[in-house]
C-alpha cells in the first residue's frame, strides 16, 4: 500500500464517518473527530464517562495525519501514518467493525414516467492468505448477480465507476431476488475453493521440502539422546506450526447493490 493510497484511504474513512478535514493538502491531513470517532480511535474511556456523568460540553480530538514526510511543510506537527503503523491498523479494524456491510442503488439519468429497474447484486471482499514458514495475502472482490447466479471478479473496482447512492432514487424500483444472500455467499465461496484448488500449489510443496530438512537436523541433534525429553516434542510440534502450508479465506466487508446492469 503506497503512501498516496493511504492517504486516499484516511479521506474515505474520515469523510464516510461524517469527521470535518479540516486540512487536506500534499502529505498530510487535518481531521476533526466526531464524538464517536474519537471514542472509537483515541482510548479515553474516563474522560468520555466523566463528561456524561456531568452533562459536560464534549470536546472530540482534532488530529494531524503525516501520510508523506518528504511532502509535507517541515512545519506541519502530527503523527506519521503508514503501512504497518498501529495507527493505520486500528483505523483498519475500526473499518472492519463499523462498515463491514452496506447497501446502495445505482443511480443514473431517468425519464420522467418511466420506471428503472435495478438487480440485486452481493459483493463480497475477501482475503486470502496462504501461509506457510512465509506468508502471501491476495485480495479478491467477488460479485453475484442474484437473479442468474452470474459472477464478476474484481466487482469493487467496477463499483467504483457507478453513481451509489444510499437511497432509492426516483423513478427506480428494485427486483426481488430469485437467488438469497444466504445462498449467494455459498455459492461465492464454492467458487473461490475451486478457484483456488485449481493453482499452482509449487509453494506449498517447497515448504514441506524445508520442513522435512529442519525435521532431519532436529532428529539429528536428538539421535543421541537415549530418552527424548519434553523439548523435542515441543519443537518438532513447533516446525509443524511454521511450516505447514494452509490457505485461509477471511471476509473483509460485503454488501448488497442494486445496479441497472
Amino acid at each position: 500500500m503506497q503512501q498516496q493510497e493511504i492517504h486516499e484511504f484516511l479521506e474515505r474513512y474520515f469523510l464516510a464517518n461524517d469527521c470535518e478535514i479540516k486540512e487536506n493538502k500534499a502529505g498530510y491531513m487535518t481531521v476533526q473527530l466526531t464524538v464517536d470517532l474519537d471514542k472509537e480511535l483515541m482510548n479515553r474511556p474516563f474522560y468520555w464517562h466523566y463528561l456524561e456523568k456531568t452533562g459536560g460540553m464534549p470536546n472530540p480530538m482534532c488530529l494531524t495525519f503525516i501520510t508523506d514526510p518528504k511532502r509535507a511543510s517541515d512545519s506541519v506537527k502530527g503523527e506519521t501514518i503508514h503501512f504497518g503503523s498501529p495507527r493505520l491498523h486500528q483505523i483498519f479494524q475500526s473499518t472492519k467493525k463499523l462498515a463491514g456491510f452496506i447497501r446502495l442503488y445505482e443511480n443514473g439519468p431517468t425519464t420522467a414516467g418511466q420506471q428503472t429497474p435495478l438487480k440485486p447484486w452481493i459483493c463480497l471482499n475477501v482475503k486470502v492468505s496462504y501461509q506457510c514458514d512465509r506468508k502471501r495475502d491476495v485480495f479478491q472482490s467477488i460479485g453475484l448477480q442474484l437473479i442468474n447466479g452470474q459472477i464478476v471478479e474484481d466487482f469493487h473496482h467496477q463499483l467504483l465507476e457507478l453513481p451509489l447512492t444510499p437511497k432509492i432514487p426516483d423513478y427506480s424500483f428494485t427486483l426481488s431476488p430469485l437467488i438469497m444472500p444466504k445462498s449467494g455467499l455459498k455459492r461465492i465461496e464454492n467458487y473461490l475453493i475451486t478457484k483456488i484448488e485449481a493453482e499452482n500449489h509449487s509453494w506449498a510443496d517447497d515448504a514441506r521440502i524445508r520442513w522435512q530438512k529442519d525435521l532431519h537436523l532436529l532428529e539429528h541433534f536428538y539421535k543421541d539422546i537415549d530418552e527424548k525429553e519434553d523439548s523435542y516434542a515441543i519443537e518438532k510440534l513447533a516446525l509443524k506450526d511454521q511450516y505447514e502450508p494452509n490457505i485461509h479465506i477471511s471476509i473483509i466487508n460485503g454488501g448488497i447493490f442494486y445496479l441497472r446492469s
